[in-house]
């Protein structure tokens, strides 16, 4: 290579590189200005369940302290149906300007991964902002099923294969996955009744229509607190602290079972760095702090906001990971029409 051709090729890669290094800082000074005037006008903060449930009820209580944080009202619309489809297509859809969120269980995310036919992309649809909470679940029936335990329960479902019910949230919500996975492990034919949120469920299930469903402890406390319905065990695999009277459903009778799940906040993706900074930012200050940690402790679940959006993201990556072993068990996909 001569001289002169080097020269000009050193020139060229020069002038390249500075048009990339310029492309990148006007690409951050358009983020930074984005967030510097943000925000300035109300939000919406999306949920795919009814009213009632655990994700309606902690998309509220963090709204309530994000928008006296942002200085600006935050709307809670809830678009219940396909198990959160619904509320996640909106926002995979939705301008990425920070003005619209996302607030959504994992297991419904993660199961959207492992989902066919789906109108939106999960795996690039979404900005991850913050793990909220971290929950585990409490069995409940009715009380006028005359079952007191786990192990009475599955004798009585045993004896009238097909005769209980149960509800969920919707085809693949937590709910619903844990149940046919009790199912399966305990050997039992109960059958699946799908809703738009939990809260419906249970009111279904004090009315007398079902017979039991998987709650949150955030959505099912309040009915166990008053009577309306009976706590029989806890999802956790050991007891839980808030619950020391509650078993384990794998110490009362179905060894190996377990049942998890949490709370997370999404943006659309490419919304800008510098929003997510600040919402993550305002977000783990709210769950931090008083009242909304009382609030969610009380509720029998545990704050736990993500140290970065990053680390929240690897939490998706695992929870994704767990769906698709969950989607190999024997019937599984069938059942859930995946």
């Amino acid at each position: 290579m001569s001289a002169r051709t080097l020269t000009i090729w050193s020139v060229t890669l020069l002038a390249s590189l500075a048009h990339a290094g310029g492309a990148c800082a006007q690409s951050r000074a358009r983020e930074d200005a984005a967030a510097a005037g943000y925000p300035e006008k109300p939000l919406r903060m999306l949920v795919g369940n009814a009213p009632g449930g655990g994700s309606d009820i902690t998309a509220r209580n963090v709204a309530d302290r994000l928008s006296d944080a942002l200085g600006r009202p935050i709307v809670v619309d809830n678009r219940p149906g396909a198990g959160g489809a619904i509320a996640m297509s909106l926002a995979a859809q939705a301008a990425p300007n920070g003005y619209t969120l996302l607030v959504v269980a994992g297991s419904d995310l993660a199961s959207a991964y492992v989902r066919k036919r789906l109108a939106f992309d999960p795996r690039r649809g979404y900005a991850p902002v913050s793990q909220l909470t971290s929950q585990y679940y409490l069995l409940l029936v009715t009380p006028a099923l005359p079952v007191h335990s786990v192990r009475e329960l599955v004798d009585y479902a045993k004896a009238r294969p097909g005769a209980l019910s149960f509800g969920s949230a919707g085809v693949g919500s937590a709910a619903h996955v844990g149940l046919e996975s009790l199912k399966a492990i305990a050997g039992v034919d109960i059958v699946h009744v799908p809703y738009k949120g939990i809260g419906p469920a249970l009111a279904d299930m004090i009315g007398g229509q079902l017979q039991l469903a998987f709650a949150s402890t955030i959505s099912g406390t309040p009915h166990v607190k008053a009577g309306r319905l009976r706590a029989l065990a806890v999802t956790k695999a050991v007891r839980a602290e808030a619950f020391p009277d509650l078993p384990a459903i794998a110490e009362a009778g179905v060894p190996g079972f377990e049942l998890t799940n949490w709370y997370g906040l999404y943006a659309p993706a490419r919304t800008p760095s510098g929003i997510i900074a600040t919402l993550h930012r305002l977000t783990v200050s709210a769950i931090d702090g008083e009242p909304l940690r009382s609030r969610i402790t009380k509720g029998g679940a545990e704050p736990a906001p993500s140290a970065s959006p990053a680390e929240f993201s690897k939490l998706l990556a695992r929870e994704v990971a767990r769906w698709e072993a969950i989607m190999k068990l024997p019937g599984m996909a069938d059942s859930l029409r995946l």
